[in-house]
């Protein structure tokens, strides 16, 4: 990777995670409409400090931590507002970042390898089998499923794709998910996951 776009955000995307977006920011705007024109990916990065929409004299920090989000669909609702439904793909780690005047971030990224595929161990097999559970509860609720939390296929058996969906679900601290986020080894973060979720009573 090179040079990318950061789109910082109050959450934190995770890879093969959904992330529906409303962009009405110029910068914004520019970056999505040259994302889509030529194909690119941009990266997302979780705010530490300053506010997701621009302000006078805001000052931003970024977590060092992003994941790459792939345009999937997009549509410009009226002139200056666009839908999209991005999904996250690969993890980066911020080398240096610059902030243009008319506010957007670029950065200059290194690559986190993706997960491997690891299969669930038995000792996290309540995790899975906790997601199966809510996947198929909101299934038979009739959620559709462009509007489902996590995007099918629904890899249950995959360690790293367990976590992650939880990550996203769990009611985590800003700074709790972006260390899970940097965790490269995917059963630990499939184990910290599981530690959170018999803290908070989630699992028997």
């Amino acid at each position: 990777m090179s040079a990318i776009p950061l789109f910082p955000l109050h959450t934190v995307l995770y890879p093969d995670g959904y992330l529906p977006l409303q962009i009405f920011e110029v910068r914004y705007l520019d970056m999505v409409k040259r994302c889509i024109e030529h194909k690119e990916d941009f990266g997302v990065v979780a705010l530490v400090q300053g506010d997701e929409v621009r302000k006078p004299d805001q000052h931003e920090t970024l977590c060092a931590v992003g994941t790459m989000a792939h345009i999937g669909e997009w549509k410009a609702i009226m002139p200056g507002l666009m839908q999209l439904r991005c999904c996250g793909r690969q993890r980066f780690r911020i080398v240096s970042a610059e902030q243009l005047k008319h506010g957007l971030w670029m950065a200059d990224v290194s690559p986190i390898e993706d997960d491997m595929t690891v299969p669930v161990p038995s000792e996290q097999q309540d995790v899975a089998d906790s997601l199966g559970i809510l996947i198929q509860t909101l299934q038979e609720r009739g959620i559709p499923a462009g509007q489902m939390p996590m995007q099918a296929p629904y890899r249950l058996q995959e360690a790293g794709w367990v976590a992650n969906r939880w990550c996203e679900l769990l009611r985590l601290s800003l700074s709790q998910k972006q260390l899970l986020l940097a965790q490269e080894n995917p059963v630990l973060r499939l184990e910290l996951v599981q530690d959170v979720m018999v803290e908070h009573g989630l699992l028997n």
